[in-house]
């Protein structure tokens, strides 16, 4: 659904929860429930907005907390290169192969 049709549809809901809260004060007057329920619809009538004021190029873009759109990530190159074989001499363990098979190691601290 394009992001115009889902604020049409928030803006309707809006409308209608307005309708329910201003029903239940008029039958029930101004309990504390009903005074939070007031703020709540205010609450989300201000997110609406606040989400109508995005431009189309941030709709989809991942938001930090205070509503400030993240950065993309960060994207690194890694070469596929061999690594320099030095970099393993003898104190190198080859993982999923089976445990440390070099030369140096006696069981000893050194």
């Amino acid at each position: 659904m394009p992001i115009s049709a889902e604020l049409q549809a928030l803006q309707r809901a809006i409308a209608d929860l307005r309708s329910g809260v201003n029903s239940l004060a008029r039958n029930h007057g101004e309990l504390p429930i009903v005074a939070r329920l007031r703020n709540d619809l205010e609450r989300l009538i201000l997110d609406v907005a606040d989400v109508e004021a995005l431009s189309p190029a941030t709709w989809g873009a991942p938001v930090m907390a205070g509503g400030v759109p993240a950065a993309p990530p960060t994207v690194y190159q890694v070469s596929d290169e061999p690594y320099d074989p030095s970099l393993w001499r003898d104190d190198a363990d080859d993982e999923g192969v089976g445990g440390y098979h070099g030369g140096g190691y006696t069981g000893k601290k050194r």
